[in-house]
This record gives C-alpha cells, structure tokens and sequence, in this order.
C-alpha cells in the first residue's frame, strides 16, 4: 500500500517547487514508510510513498514503459498481474521489474484509458503521457484506495489524502457548506464532495483525464443486477465456493508476512477458512478484545481459530478514548462520525505487530444483505406501501408517527414512530431517514438559521435519489444492496478501514469486495441473500460446511464500542469541552442551547444521543486540527492540546 501525490500545470514552462512537492508527498509517510520516489519535467511532478508489499527489490516508483515517454504512481494492488503481465509479454512488451505496478503502465500502453477494464484489484492510480501532456487519475471499482484533486485552468494537483493537496498553500481552504450538512446527515462526506469547496473525491468507478486544462470525468464500472433462477442453490454455491477461492488465493501473494483479521463473525470466518485450505502453514489471526462483554466478539474468534487451527492472538484492549480520538480525526482527513474506527484503529495495530498485510471481511453485509434489522424493517415497509393507498399512509400514518412515543431505550424493532414515519414517505425519503445522524427534523431544532439559509435549499437526500433511479424497478432489497454499495460501503465502511490500516502503514485486502465476487452476487435472486429473516442467508450457506454452525448462525454484533458509557465517564469532560466551549459554538453552525440540551439529556439518560453526540465532537475537533492551524504545518500535532479538559464541567 503506498500514497500518491501530483502537480501539473497548463504551462509546461511554469516551474515546479520540488522542495514544497517533496514536503507534500511526506504528509503521506505513513501510508508509505519503505521509500519514496519523483518525477519532476516541465510543468510536472509525480510523487509516490511506498510501503513495499512484492517485489521488494525492484518495485520502487514512478515505473516508466521501454521509451519512458509514460509514467505510472500507484496505491494499491493488482491481483491478476501476472496473468495480465503475461498477456503483454506476448505482444512484445519488456518489463524491468516483477511488480505489479510495471503491468499498469504497459497495459496503458497497449489498450489505452480501456486498461482499467483489464485490472482486477484495489487501486488509485495515475498514468502521465509526457509526449502528449495527458494525466489519467483512476480509482478502484468499489473505492477502496482513496483519490482527492482539485484544478482550474492552470493546474490540477492531486493526492491519496486530503493532506496532500492543502499542503500547497495556494490551495484555497474554504469549508463547504453543503460537506458540512452532508456530513451531520451521514456521518461522512460522501463523494465527489469533500470538505472544502473546490477539492473534489474522484469517485469509484471513475477516471479522470487532465488534457490542456480541460478536465472529463467517465465511470467506467457500474453493477447490474441481473437475477438468475435457472441454476439450483447447490449449483451456485459450488460456483460461489470456487470463486470466493481465487479471489482469497490472489490476495495471499505477497512478499511480507500475512495474515487476517479474524472477529468471529461469518465474514471473516470465510476469509480465514479460505485462507487455511490454501496456506502451506497455519494463518496468522489477530483480533482485539474490550472488558465489557457486550462488545467483546474475544470468545467466537477463538472459537473459529481453533477450528481453523491458526496462529491466534488476541489483543486486549483498554481504550483511552480521550488520547486515541485527535488521531483518529487526524488520519482520517475529513469529518468523520464513524465510531468504529476505534477498533478499527486498534485491531490495525495490533495485526501491524505481526504481519504487513491482512485479510480482512468487509464487504459481506453489502454484497450479501447482512443488515438484518434495517434490510427486514425495509422489507416490510415496501409491503405496507403496497397494500395501504398513500393517501391513508401520508394522511392519518405520517401524522400518528409524530405523537407516537420515540422509546429509544426498546429494541430497534419495536420503534414504532420511526416504522410508521417511514411508511408514509416514499421509499427513497425514508430510506435516507433511516441512514441519518441527524435527521431533517433533528436539523431543524439543531441548525443555526443563518446556515440554513447558506445552504440554499440543498438536501443531502439528493446523494440517495441518483443511486435509487439508477436501480428504478428492481425489488426493494436490490435496490438498498446497490444504494449502499455506492454511498454506505464507500463513503464510509471503506474509508474507515483505509484510513485507519494506513495510520498504521499496514494493508488490508477485502477478498468479498473482489468485483467478480460482487457480480456473482448480483445475479443471486433476492431470496438466496435475505431468506425468511436470515440476513446473509447465501453466505452462511457457503462458511456453515467450515466453521461452526453456532459461529455461523449467532446474532450478528457488530464491530462498535461503548460509546454511551464513555460519554457519560471516560470521555465526559473532553466532551464537554468539543461540545460547548465558546470555540466550538461560535463556528456559526449549531444553536449553542440545542447542543446543550442533546448533552443534558444524553447525561441524564432521559434520551441516547452518543452518535450525534459523538458526530459534534469530531465536527469541533477536525476545525481544530485542520482549520484552525496552518497546513503548512504538515505533520501529526501535539495531540494533547487539541482537547481541554476543564476542571469543572458545564
């Protein structure tokens, strides 16, 4: 896993700062430790950080064609390298190196910007034609490496993190206003938008083309589902078993110690068996472990370890949330209301004592449906709507949600309000209800109305409707499967993993993201995915025959913390002071008495409020660290005094 960075300019004569560039390329150290490399020419300069995972000799970059008239900087792994390398061989291609980032440049080469068809991995990525002064940026089907830029007509300057591009203190830093309101709706900055106006994401999928200032932007991979009832279940599972073993067996080539994530939960219980039936050796397994039991997944990871016979270790762990959250805020870049990134952070950590690469799950609950909760809610919800007539559910449904009793203490099911809110919208409103922090109502009692106004009208909900008229038709689980494979997985399960992987320089493979996996997938009927209540019901079928049926079959937990208990102890007074400091509420954003009143409550216990609670925090503590300060400033702060913890409370 590595950290790209470039520059190029319209004006081939404009010079290049290379003492700046290189000062920009280091803000990416830590995705890259093992090396870094340039390309500087006229009006250019590509930067690369390495964390050398093969051909650690010769892998170095920029990796250049037999004329170097074209360049390549890479973040990421291709998998099927050598199956492409060979390919080019035969058409007369040379390669200098072993890696896998020599095979992009070539295969650039030989089939153009269609290349990207050709590549089976992870990747962000950028090719630069120097004879025809053309950049290509690309990035992963799914978006699992990260790319920002930003441009106009003089230049375009990019980077893997957003570090990168504001380190250039020419790069405006003005807060988007709409990032902000799209962030208290999902927790996350959701793609092309980023946090600062004029810096966009390239979102998955996509490439980029930078030609004499000019700027196209083309999808090159989208996902069709295509429901298939003529082959049996057993005849699927056995094609499932075969392919789920290439992809895991493509992802164990590596020229570093390897190993997996292991939480006890069906997803990596696959992974991890997969691995065992091909290793040579037992698989290195590491899982984290918290005192309190309800979070603790320590016993069903052991249980799958000694099934599977792997070199276990767990890690217990004690978070000290008040030290661990400034880095968090800081590796992660951008607003970022995911608390799981704890662990996430932690599990990163401690499989980075043993091993440089691991093998981790993700991806099982979005391309198998293993929401069990919201995915049946759904469900049931698109029956409702079908059999009640809208006037009914928006007349008399819509108007009892709003007296019924919130009763956030019972089980999720059992909140009515939210059931009875839901059905009398239509489908897409209320699915973004549900996928909300803070929802529209919230807003309305939290947002200053001076920032409304700046927001002109803009809703968040309009990140959901392209996605959902794309997938107009298809039965009410395929259209959720895809809507969060294109916002929920890649705006925020898989920059969590990225970013909190490479704060530790450790890489992290998904083999259930494999976009060969995901097309499978798409071609299962809906029943074979979510069956009479059973999330994942298709994938359990496949890891049943392997490891337990008691691991197999258990209620999903989930990979969180205990957030409102640290709220109230552990973390009360840092809070305190994000929350309701006179820095905070004076950003102009939030009605200071409203954040009090969330606050009070939270604490008093009347009411749960740790995420959007947790979300403010953040929000208060990302101004600090990347507002407040200079970028010039370039590297990880003195992290402790980010937060003041007062000595008496509010």
């Amino acid at each position: 896993m590595c950290g790209i960075s470039g520059v190029v300019y319209t004006d081939p004569t404009h010079p290049v700062d290379r003492d700046l560039f290189r000062r920009l390329t280091a803000t990416l150290a830590h995705r890259g430790p093992d090396a870094d490399g340039f390309l500087f020419g006229p009006g250019v300069a590509l930067g690369h950080r390495r964390l050398s995972i093969i051909d650690l000799s010769t892998g170095d970059q920029p990796i250049y064609n037999e004329d170097r008239t074209k360049a390549v900087v890479f973040n990421g792994e291709i998998y099927n390298f050598r199956s492409v390398r060979a390919e080019l061989m035969e058409r007369g291609h040379r390669f200098a190196s072993a890696s896998d980032t020599e095979v992009i440049v070539h295969a650039w080469e030989e089939y153009g910007d269609e290349c990207l068809a050709r590549l089976r991995g992870m990747f962000a990525l950028a090719l630069w034609d120097g004879s025809r002064r053309r950049l290509l940026l690309a990035r992963d089907r799914v978006g699992k490496k990260p790319l920002y830029y930003a441009h106009d007509h003089g230049r375009i300057i990019f980077g893997s993190e957003l570090k990168a591009v504001i380190a250039d203190p020419s790069t405006k830093r003005a807060i988007s206003a709409e990032a902000i309101d799209d962030y208290l709706s999902f927790g996350s900055v959701p793609a092309p938008r980023t946090i600062y106006q004029g810096i966009q994401q390239l979102p998955a999928g996509h490439y980029l083309v930078w030609e004499d200032g000019r700027v196209r932007v083309s999808e090159y991979w989208d996902l069709e589902y295509r429901p298939s009832r003529v082959r049996s279940e057993g005849e699927l599972l056995d094609e499932f078993d075969a392919l789920f073993s290439e992809a895991v067996r493509l992802r164990m080539i590596s020229d570093v110690p390897l190993g997996a994530f292991l939480s006890g939960g069906v997803d990596s219980a696959a992974v991890v068996a997969a691995m065992s039936a091909e290793a040579d050796r037992p698989v290195i397994t590491n899982t984290i472990t918290f005192g309190d039991v309800s979070y603790n997944e320590g016993p069903y990871a052991r249980t799958v370890s000694e099934v599977l016979r792997t070199d276990h270790r767990e890690v217990a762990v004690e978070a000290a949330a008040v030290d661990i959250l400034p880095t968090l805020v800081w590796y992660l870049d951008e607003p970022f209301a995911d608390s799981s990134a704890v662990p996430a952070y932690y599990v990163s950590k401690a499989a980075r004592q043993r091993v440089t690469v691991a093998l981790s799950g993700d991806g099982g609950d979005e391309v198998f449906a293993g929401y069990e909760w919201r995915y049946g809610m759904n469900l049931l919800e698109s029956r409702v709507r079908d059999r009640v007539p809208g006037g009914l559910r928006r007349g008399v449904l819509g108007p009892l949600s709003t007296v019924w009793p919130k009763a956030d203490r019972l089980p999720r099911p059992l909140r009515w309000k939210f059931f009875l809110r839901n059905v009398s919208m239509e489908p897409e409103e209320a699915y973004f209800h549900d996928m909300s922090l803070f929802t529209p109502a919230d807003k309305r009692a939290l947002l200053r109305p001076a920032f409304r106004r700046s927001l002109d009208g803009y809703s968040p909900v309009s990140a959901f409707r392209q996605h959902f008229e794309r997938v107009k038709g298809l039965d009410r689980l395929t259209q959720i499967l895809y809507v969060d494979l294109k916002t929920y997985l890649a705006n925020d399960i898989l920059v969590k993993m990225d970013r909190m992987a490479m704060a530790n320089s450790l890489e992290v493979r998904s083999p259930l993201l494999d976009h060969k996996i995901i097309e499978f997938a798409a071609r299962l009927p809906s029943d074979l995915k979510y069956r009479n209540g059973t999330s994942k019901y298709f994938l359990k079928r496949h890891t049943e025959k392997r490891v337990p049926p008691s691991i197999v079959h258990r209620p999903k937990m989930g990979f969180s913390i205990p957030l409102s208990a640290w709220l109230r102890n552990d973390l009360r007074a840092a809070a305190a002071d994000l929350l309701l400091s006179d820095r905070s509420l004076e950003r102009g954003y939030v009605e200071p008495e409203a954040v009090r009143a969330l606050w009070r409550r939270h604490q008093d216990g009347s009411r749960e409020h740790p995420h959007q609670i947790w979300a403010l925090m953040v929000l208060e503590l990302w101004h600090r660290l990347f507002f407040d300060r200079s970028p010039a400033d370039g590297v990880e702060p003195g992290l402790a005094s980010m937060i003041r913890v007062p000595s008496r409370e509010p």
